[in-house]
C-alpha cells in the first residue's frame, strides 16, 4: 500500500537559478480538510526524509515523525489536515536529479538546475493553489525543514499564519557549511560517482555515501551521548573485526550500521543538491540584514525551538531568528531544550518536544 500522492506541475517552474518543465510534486496527507480549507498544517521535512510522516490506513508502515503526528497526538490529524511535502530535488517522488529530463529522456543528473531552499518552498506553494488552500493554520519544518519553512512565510506572506521552526535557522553557520562541503567532496570523490553518471540500479559511489553519513551521525547527536551511551565499550560483533584497524569499539559499530541502511536509500546524486541548497541559504538576502528581510511578513505567531547540544544548528542560530522575527511579529517563543541527543532531537527526544509543539498547537 502507498498513501504518496502526486501533481505535476503545468509549464515551466521557474527556479533561483535555472527552471523545470512540468516537475512532480510528492506529497502525503492526513486528517480532513475542513469546509471553509482553515485547519491545514503544512510539514516541511528535512534532508533525508520522505514525505511519509506517519502511518496511516493506506500506508500503516512507521512515519519518521510518527510520535509528533497522528490522532490525539501534538499534530492532531483528529483536528488538522496535514501535508507532508516531500522537497524538490529530494529522491522520494518529487521531480530530482534522477527524474527523467523530458529534453532528453534522460536522467537530469548533474543537468538538473542549482537547487535552493526557496525553490523547495515555492514548490509548496503550487501544491496548495491545486489543493485550494489559501492560507494555512500552520507550516512546520526541523532542520532544513525550518529553512523551507521560513523561506515559505518570507516569499508568500500571509499565506501561514504560524511558524514552528525547529533545529534550524536563518542561514547555515561556517561549521555547517564546511561539515556539509566535506561530505560532497567524500561523495565526489568515489571513483564510482564518474562526474553524477553512476549506475542508478545501486551500484553507485557506495564508499562515498557510507562515510559522509557516518560524518553526519557523529554531529547529528551531541558528544555528551556518546560518552553516556556508548563510553569505550568493546564491539560485540566479531564479524567487524578484521586486521588491525577492524571494528574495536561500539560507536565504530553503531556508525556503520547506520551508514550502511543509508546506503541504497538515498540517491547520491539528490543527497548533493539538497546539501548544497541549505549552504546556499540566507533569509537575510539580498542585504545581509535579517530584520529587514522580515519586514514583509503577516504572521501571528511564531516557535523556534532550539536544542542546546546542537552542532549543526547551535542555540545562538535559533536566538538570532527568534530575536529578528520580534520586529514584526508579535507573539514569538523562543524554546531552549537541553536534550542530550543533539541535532537528532527532535525525532528522539519525544518527552520535550511533544509537550512544546502541543501547547503552541
Amino acid at each position: 500500500m502507498n498513501a504518496l500522492k502526486t501533481i505535476t506541475l503545468d509549464g515551466v517552474f521557474a527556479m533561483k537559478r535555472g527552471e523545470l518543465v512540468s516537475p512532480t510534486i510528492a506529497y502525503e496527507t492526513w486528517g480532513t480538510l475542513s469546509s471553509d480549507h482553515s485547519n491545514c498544517i503544512l510539514i516541511f521535512t528535512g534532508l533525508s526524509p520522505s514525505a511519509h510522516a506517519c502511518s496511516s490506513k493506506e500506508d500503516p508502515s512507521t512515519g519518521w515523525w510518527e510520535d509528533m503526528v497522528g490522532p490525539n497526538k501534538p499534530i492532531n490529524t483528529n483536528e488538522f489536515f496535514v501535508i507532508c511535502i516531500n522537497s524538490l530535488g529530494s529522491c522520494f517522488g518529487s521531480t530530482s536529479p534522477i527524474s527523467i529530463n523530458p529534453d532528453t529522456d534522460e536522467p537530469y543528473r548533474l543537468s538538473f538546475p542549482v537547487l535552493s531552499v526557496e525553490d523547495i518552498a515555492n514548490a509548496a506553494n503550487e501544491l496548495l493553489k491545486v489543493l485550494d488552500i489559501s492560507v494555512l493554520y500552520a507550516v512546520i519544518g526541523p532542520s532544513m525543514g525550518g529553512m523551507s519553512a521560513l523561506s515559505f512565510c518570507q516569499l508568500h506572506p500571509g499565506k501561514a499564519k504560524r511558524l514552528i521552526s525547529i533545529s534550524s535557522a536563518a542561514r547555515s553557520s561556517p561549521f555547517s557549511i564546511a561539515l556539509r562541503s566535506l561530505q560532497r567532496e567524500i561523495i565526489r570523490n568515489d571513483p564510482s560517482w564518474k562526474n553524477g553518471a553512476y549506475d542508478l540500479n545501486g551500484n553507485g559511489p557506495i564508499s562515498g555515501m557510507r562515510l559522509a553519513r557516518k560524518l553526519g551521525m557523529i554531529t547529528y547527536r551531541s558528544a555528551k551521548e556518546w560518552s553516556a551511551r556508548f563510553g569505550r565499550e568493546r564491539a560485540m560483533d566479531k564479524d567487524l573485526k578484521s586486521g588491525a584497524f577492524g571494528v574495536d569499539f561500539e560507536i565504530e559499530s553503531y556508525l556503520e550500521s547506520h551508514a550502511n541502511k543509508f546506503i541504497g536509500a538515498f540517491d547520491p546524486n539528490c543527497y548533493l543538491y539538497l546539501s548544497r541548497a541549505m549552504d546556499l541559504f540566507d533569509a537575510s538576502d539580498p542585504d545581509g540584514n535579517l530584520e529587514n528581510s522580515f519586514k514583509q511578513l503577516k504572521l501571528e505567531e511564531a516557535l523556534i525551538i532550539g536544542v542546546e547540544t546542537d552542532l549543526l544548528f547551535p542555540i545562538g542560530q535559533q536566538a538570532e531568528l527568534a530575536e529578528a522575527l520580534e520586529n514584526y511579529v508579535k507573539k514569538v517563543r523562543l524554546v531552549r531544550l537541553d536534550s542530550l541527543q543533539g541535532h537528532d532531537s527532535f525525532l528522539v527526544d519525544m518527552d520535550r518536544f511533544r509537550p512544546v509543539i502541543s501547547a503552541f498547537i
